[in-house]
């Protein structure tokens, strides 16, 4: 984090399960949940109220039930508790960094994490407690990037954070067209015209209902969160366009 005034208090950082993964196919890299870590202990400690939604990818995904021969819903429930483990791991990282944390699920199961609370999860966050957010919604259906639209909104979040592994939002996939070109600045609208695929489209509208901002950055990049808060002009905004 830079040494100089943060632009937001208070934020809802949004990290895929697939964030944690690395060079695996599968599961949890320990490298890089460390790496994951610090950059949110730091975040933290640089004086920024910092509650999380991380989804679940690594684990398992609830969008592909149909090749373990699964329903939907119970496929989605079981990819909610995959983000509570996610969350966990998380949470005892940052416990070995210095920064309090609290996971608390969208799912009551008390003896691993506490239940979703709106004031309770207020309440930690001005005790400057990273506030990891499992289980979603905690319907199923509705996706992470959903859950952490919804979860800024009832924190009053000023932003929400959208980790990536591109460094913002492109007209093309930059990892396969090299030509592909950066968007700075978006507007919700155009994101929704154009069918751009950096948030569910349902997370964007929400967004859009209460302009909240979105920004979207590579996580992969050292730092980058740091820089965002700092206000450098990192990866692609969001907004109304005003």
């Amino acid at each position: 984090m830079s040494n100089s005034e943060p632009r937001f208090k208070r934020v809802l950082l949004k990290l895929s399960g697939e964030a944690l993964v690395g060079e695996q196919s599968l599961g949890i890299n320990p490298e890089v949940l460390r790496a994951v870590a610090k950059e949110v202990h730091d975040l933290s400690q640089g004086g920024v109220e910092t509650a999380v939604v991380i989804g679940g990818g690594n684990i398992f995904r609830g969008l592909n039930c149909s090749e373990y021969g699964l329903g939907r819903v119970p496929a989605d429930y079981m990819g909610m508790l995959a983000t509570v483990m996610n969350a966990i791991a998380l949470g005892e990282v940052l416990k070995t960094l210095g920064s309090e944390s609290r996971v608390m699920s969208a799912i009551e199961m008390k003896d691993v994490a506490e239940p979703y609370v709106r004031n309770r999860a207020l309440r930690h966050l001005k005790r400057k407690r990273v506030v990891l957010l499992g289980a979603g919604t905690g319907n199923p259906y509705f996706s992470t990037d959903t859950a952490a639209a919804l979860r800024a909104m009832e924190l009053d979040a000023q932003v929400l954070l959208k980790a990536t592994k591109v460094n913002g939002v492109y007209d093309a996939d930059p990892l396969k067209d090299p030509s592909a070109k950066r968007f700075s600045r978006l507007t919700y609208q155009e994101v929704l015209e154009k069918g751009l695929k950096v948030m569910d489209l349902t997370a964007v509208s929400l967004a859009m209902g209460q302009r909240l901002p979105i920004i979207v950055f590579n996580l992969m990049e050292r730092g980058s969160i740091g820089r965002v808060i700092s206000g450098e002009n990192v990866g692609t905004l969001i907004s109304g366009g005003d």
